[in-house]
């Protein structure tokens, strides 16, 4: 669940965002007076300011000339609103968390202050972005209604508030923790604050990211629900995301069924409802070294399988299957069409299985016969295919299986000898036929 992971859920947060509601301050009932003449003609012109970046300008001012004015909290409080209406989110977390200096059990500060770093968080995954927003949002959850804002408000308050602060803390989990058994807690107490329709809207990115903690590898792995998260965001998400989704949703219940029968099925019960109904099961399907032996078996020209199939014999295989394909695949050369891992002058590692790429765990191991010049190496995430895409090949030399993990599942690391890149062919320019009554020149 690294950074490359979440690409899918940050777009597919822009269609789906969820807009940040307006908070009321959290003020005094009463009037405030302010005694001093120049200091309440100061705060009534920043207030009056029509153009929103002077009146940032005058209340910042205002600010910095009675920096103990009994107005300061309304001041930072109209601060926040108006760097939000001018779109500049890092003065705002300014404003709000001098007005958590203040009062540091500010609602409306705490959470436009989450909010933000957890945009943050899911923008660079650094750790310490994303737990310093998982703290705001852990303060945040156990606020208590103040005194003076009743008791409607303050519902509709948390109503906005909660299911930020329950993403926030789920988004520190899966990124900073690793911790994807509570990434789920955490997106399922989210879930289960928001109707029916905002799962199917706002909170449609978060689906899709609970989708992938039950799909990561270790303890809180759990398929039939991420094939179900997977369905469910596949039936709302906008058609310019579903084909980055159904591949993802097929791989994981075929992984885990053997075959996309009852798929449909799968997707019309998730379309129905945010979370599964206590009978929900799909049926497990054989074992790995069972479906690999069925595979083996009724494949007359191993050759012909796909490279991730081929990789998945090597890694789950008995090792008498996966030293008959072995033999088959020994000193034979082959396009290796993946996701670069790691590169340097001499050798490419690639991610070609979809585990390996939710990963970022290389599964094959590329070492070249003509060592790259440094304009030529990859960058990690440089994605090779097939001609007359740019296409990595390689020579067949030696794979090891290597054992589960905590982390990680059962794999084989593939090498290959006698690597070399066949560059992108670029298209021929289109020759334009002369108009009609055109003469070249003689």
């Amino acid at each position: 669940m690294k950074k490359i992971v979440f690409a899918t859920a940050m777009a597919l947060a822009t269609v789906s965002v969820f807009v940040m509601p307006p908070l009321r301050a959290q003020e005094n009932s009463g009037s405030i007076s302010i005694k001093d003449p120049a200091e309440y003609n100061a705060y009534q012109m920043a207030n009056s300011q029509t153009d929103p970046k002077a009146k940032a300008a005058s209340l910042e001012s205002f600010l910095k000339t009675y920096p103990q004015s009994v107005v300061k909290t309304l001041v930072l409080d109209t601060l926040i609103d108006t760097y939000q209406g001018l779109q500049e989110p890092d003065q705002t977390l300014s404003a709000a968390s001098r007005l958590l200096q203040v009062e540091p059990n500010n609602m409306k500060a705490i959470f436009i202050s989450t909010f933000i770093k957890k945009q943050q968080c899911g923008k660079t995954s650094d750790a310490q972005t994303c737990s310093d927003a998982a703290a705001l949002a852990s303060k945040g959850l156990q606020l208590t209604k103040p005194a003076n804002v009743s008791d409607d408000e303050w519902k509709k308050q948390t109503a906005a508030a909660f299911p930020v602060f329950h993403s926030t803390i789920a988004l520190d989990d899966a990124v900073g923790k690793k911790d994807y058994k509570d990434a789920q807690n955490e997106y399922k107490s989210e879930l289960m604050l928001m109707t029916d329709e905002q799962t199917k809207t706002a909170g449609l990115q978060d689906e899709l990211l609970l989708a992938q903690a039950y799909s990561a590898a270790g303890p809180g792995q759990n398929l039939p629900l991420a094939c179900w998260f997977y369905a469910r965001v596949w039936n709302f998400a906008p058609a310019a995301y579903k084909a980055q989704i159904e591949p993802k949703l097929e791989y994981y219940y075929k992984k885990f069924h053997g075959g996309l029968d009852g798929l449909d099925t799968l997707k019309q019960q998730a379309a129905a409802s945010t979370f599964p109904p206590g009978t929900f099961v799909i049926t497990p399907a054989k074992s790995p070294a069972e479906q690999i032996h069925d595979l083996i078996a009724s494949t007359p020209d191993l050759s012909t399988l796909a490279l991730a199939d081929k990789e998945t014999v090597l890694a789950l295989g008995t090792k008498d299957d996966a030293d008959k394909l072995w033999a088959i695949l020994k000193d034979k050369m082959t396009p290796v069409p993946g996701i670069v891992i790691e590169a340097t002058a001499s050798q490419i590692k690639v991610a070609v299985t979809q585990d390996a790429k939710d990963a970022k765990i290389a599964d094959f191991i590329v070492n070249l016969k003509e060592p790259l010049k440094d304009k030529d190496i990859p960058a990690a995430g440089f994605e090779f295919k097939l001609q007359p895409d740019a296409e990595l090949d390689g020579t067949y030399d030696s794979y090891t299986q290597i054992p589960a993990t905590a982390t990680s599942v059962q794999r084989a690391e593939i090498v290959l000898r006698d690597g070399f890149i066949q560059p992108e062919k670029k298209k021929a320019p289109v020759r334009r036929k002369p108009s009609a009554g055109h003469r070249s020149g003689r």
